[in-house]
């Protein structure tokens, strides 16, 4: 199509009037940046992720880099991420407790998405030109766990005790799951100083780098401090949970437990049974007992977005330490100064009349009305 002359001189006049010339543009554009290709971005988009997105989202990343290697970001199309999506869900590992792939594809989106995230923060793409926000994430579908019965608890206990090549670790840890409902990362990150067995408490490092205390039986408490040293923890920051040969668990150490206790008790392995299960056991009852406000506490949920009425119903140490006693039959140093909300509130005394108008105070102390 032929270009309106007069069209062209207009844009020909503003050009001079900017100290622009048809060179300069043609030497712009053929100069222009190319975009790094998946391959040369990954590095820094690895590189700056937290360990738990490098952990959940690492295989998904160099997914895309073997899918698309030498390809710029500014190439990718919604469509090739619905693709990808498809082709992790048909190839997803078959497991017990998986869903068809429908988790496969929903942390491959969030992956992608993720990763373009990144690409936007350096001025690379426009968020508008993200290929991975234009796909939709498939919802999440509502958790299989639940709260186990006191039966399964202890039959999942009495097989930790007695089966196994380190029946100390892995008692230690269900009864530390069990009392503080802690997350797997937080049983691992725990360090002699995060200790404190004078007050039953333990420091837990959890998800978002979020660090609370919460309290712990005086019983378990010595127990992990015997644990700690008797495997060689003398510093302050050396980790409380070893194994035999001195050095810290990792989450391996899960992994092998409830294979072993689903090969012993096969319902376990039927269900899925796995560390958060314990998590939701410890918590379910808690709410049950003591209600949403001193549950939600021990979950550690505190900073999480919920009612308004969550602004008045906040739980402290003591109220979490009032219901781990209970909840262990064993007494514990804070949960005392928690009885002050359990007990019924003074007598409500019968409240003053009030004097009427002009009333001349009596001297005997109480009020008479003004002779007639």
């Amino acid at each position: 199509m032929t270009a309106d002359p007069a069209t062209v001189a207009v844009a020909r006049q503003v050009l001079a009037r900017l100290g622009v010339t048809i060179a300069d543009l043609q030497s712009q554009t053929a100069t222009s940046v190319t975009l790094p290709t998946i391959t040369e971005y990954l590095p820094h988009v690895v590189a700056a992720a937290g360990p738990g997105a490098r952990r959940t989202y690492g295989t998904y990343w160099a997914r895309m880099a073997y899918t698309w290697p030498d390809r710029p970001l500014d190439t990718i199309a919604a469509t090739d991420i619905e693709a990808l999506k498809q082709t992790i869900i048909a190839t997803a590992v078959s497991r017990r407790t998986s869903r068809n792939g429908r988790h496969a594809g929903e942390h491959v989106i969030a992956a992608a998405r993720a990763f373009y995230t990144r690409a936007i923060d350096d001025g690379l793409i426009a968020a508008s030109a993200s290929p991975a926000h234009r796909v939709a994430k498939p919802r999440r579908l509502p958790s299989n766990r639940r709260a186990l019965t006191r039966h399964e608890l202890e039959e999942i206990n009495i097989e930790a005790r007695t089966s196994g090549n380190d029946v100390v670790l892995d008692t230690l840890l269900l009864r530390l799951h069990t009392e503080t409902a802690c997350r797997r990362g937080g049983a691992l990150a725990l360090r002699l100083v995060d200790l404190d067995t004078t007050n039953g408490l333990v420091r837990l490092t959890e998800k978002g780098a979020t660090l609370r205390w919460q309290p712990i039986t005086l019983d378990l408490a010595e127990h992990l401090r015997e644990h700690a040293r008797a495997r060689g923890a003398v510093l302050h920051t050396d980790r409380l949970l070893c194994n035999r040969a001195g050095q810290p668990i990792t989450s391996r150490r899960y992994d092998h437990l409830w294979k072993r206790l689903g090969e012993r008790l096969p319902w376990v392995a039927v269900h899925g049974v796995s560390t958060h299960w314990l998590r939701h056991t410890t918590l379910t009852w808690v709410e049950r007992h003591f209600g949403y406000g001193i549950a939600r506490a021990y979950a550690g949920h505190t900073d999480s977005p919920g009612s308004s009425t969550t602004t008045y119903i906040k739980a402290d140490l003591h109220d979490m330490a009032a219901a781990l006693s209970v909840m262990t039959s064993q007494p514990h140093p804070l949960a005392q100064a928690a009885a002050d909300h359990t007990v019924p509130w003074p007598r409500i005394r019968e409240l003053p009349h009030q004097a009427p108008p002009n009333a001349v105070p009596d001297p005997r102390g109480a009020t008479r009305p003004p002779s007639p």
